[in-house]
């Protein structure tokens, strides 16, 4: 992966590994060569753990003072962070979080401010992400900064929410709508919170907002009991990296190019998707629980009590774990990963397409702008097609199982539920495979050739499901008329 400064070793609070000879081995660049890792990523990684220490500073010093004190704490760590991440490139961020304040106090509570601050920031990730694409993965500032675009985008959207009525608000606009005029402190502390500006999770400013005034607590008036709440998310996220860092020196996309697997045979080459499906996820993964825990240490992931009289830590879940591993369904894989931007998504955009009345318009949309958000290579909207198409067709298949009457007594036969769960795992994770090949490609050169590979065997598999399930619906499903008389 590229780095933003090539060869740039690890600088933070004025301390440098290379100020003795004697300790040169010690370099960030050495270490992340000798774990087999990019300099980049041990960056990346040592900044999300470094978020467990400032949290911990944060419930002994900080909980119950100055608001004040709180946001300038926020944002001088998260810009301490981006500098040691990316160098000087942390300015992109700043310009957009300053550009983002005056558009909320210039502009107000109006649908222009939505638009422009729609508009501009997207253009600026976009712009970042045309003048710094390359072929690779490569962590540079525009992975914190897509974070940050929905941050922003959300914030004007809730910002324009606070200043209408109540009645004429939806139950979650009202959780959400900000009736407050943020100050360019807060916005900045909001923004750069050590515990997600890396890569998330997306909270709101009311949620923030609550935190900052020790609001964040099962225990009013002192600090959060989350200490083992978080470290639950932490040794989670701990046997995620352990295991992304044994396997992947076995499992990689590398390998999808090679001579070596196109001259496998197309079993194999089903197989090595499948499971390298499955674990190039592991990564997100990870990260996802780390921060988390991060977020509940804080109190941030603070959700209120259950039903049980216990408190909830989820409000910042970026994952499902148990979901994730054992759903059969995509639908449910889903529901279970990044569950914080599919949540945003739908409430700052599907959600606000209503106007269109059209459900299956809205959500192509959304996955359009999904596909955008990630980056412009065409990997993106492959990958998020095939999502699109899946989809529809995943539940035309459980309507179709659920109305016919021979498949639904087949469906509830308890000697072959393990049988059919098997098949669909290994249909499930194969089209993930198969979808993530693009997202994780990038390029069609890429993509395309591993498609060609296995026959583009997703796009000929679900294309005609989508087809033919209509007339497969007609044979086996009775009219109702029918069904009356038979009743």
């Amino acid at each position: 992966m590229a780095s933003a400064v090539e060869g740039d070793v690890w600088t933070a609070a004025g301390l440098s590994w290379e100020l003795r000879p004697g300790l040169e081995e010690l370099s960030l660049n050495k270490l992340a060569t000798s774990l087999g890792a990019s300099e980049q990523a041990l960056r990346l990684i040592i900044s999300i753990f470094l978020g467990y220490p400032l949290a911990l500073f944060y419930r002994h010093y900080l909980f119950y003072k100055d608001s004040y004190l709180i946001h300038l704490f926020h944002a001088f760590t998260g810009l301490s962070i981006a500098y040691f991440n990316f160098g000087c490139q942390f300015y992109h961020s700043l310009l957009c979080i300053v550009l983002q304040f005056l558009i909320l106090r210039l502009m107000g509570r109006t649908v222009t401010a939505v638009l422009t601050t729609f508009c501009l920031q997207m253009a600026y990730l976009l712009a970042g992400y045309y003048y710094t694409a390359t072929g690779n993965y490569d962590i540079k500032w525009t992975m914190p900064h897509c974070v940050l675009t929905l941050k922003l985008i959300g914030l004007a959207v809730d910002y324009f929410d606070g200043g209408k009525e109540e009645s004429s608000l939806t139950a979650e606009q009202q959780k959400y709508a900000f009736r407050g005029v943020p100050s360019l402190l807060e916005v900045a502390g909001f923004s750069y919170f050590y515990g997600a500006f890396l890569v998330g999770p997306q909270f709101s400013m009311n949620h923030y907002m609550k935190l900052v005034q020790g609001k964040l607590t099962d225990t009013p008036g002192k600090m959060p009991n989350s200490t083992i709440p978080a470290l639950k998310r932490l040794s989670l996220g701990l046997i995620y990296l352990v295991g992304h860092t044994l396997l992947s020196p076995h499992i990689t996309e590398d390998y999808l190019l090679s001579e070596d697997y196109e001259n496998r045979s197309f079993w194999f080459r089903c197989m090595y998707m499948l499971i390298w499906g499955k674990f190039v996820l592991y990564k997100y993964v990870t990260c996802w629980l780390v921060t988390e825990g991060v977020c509940i240490l804080t109190g941030l992931g603070f959700n209120g009590f259950g039903e049980d009289g216990k408190a909830k830590w989820d409000a910042c879940a970026n994952m499902k774990v148990w979901l994730f591993e054992t759903t059969p369904q995509f639908n449910g894989t889903i529901a279970s990963f990044n569950i914080n931007t599919n949540a945003w998504v739908a409430r700052y955009f599907f959600k606000r397409l209503k106007f269109l009345g059209n459900k299956q318009l809205s959500h192509g949309l959304s996955l359009l702008f999904l596909a955008l958000w990630h980056g412009l290579h065409s990997g993106y909207l492959v990958c998020f097609q095939m999502e699109f198409l899946i989809i529809i067709v995943e539940k035309q298949v459980a309507a179709l199982i659920q109305n016919s009457p021979a498949l639904s007594s087949l469906a509830n036969i308890t000697a072959l539920q393990p049988l059919f769960y098997v098949v669909q795992q290994t249909i499930h994770w194969l089209f993930m495979g198969y979808s993530m090949t693009a997202f994780c490609l990038f390029t069609w050169d890429k993509w395309f050739k591993v498609y060609k590979s296995v026959y583009f065997l997703g796009h000929v598999f679900f294309l005609s499901l989508l087809f033919t399930l209509p007339y497969i619906r007609k044979a086996l499903v009775p009219r109702k008329e029918k069904l009356k008389k038979t009743e």
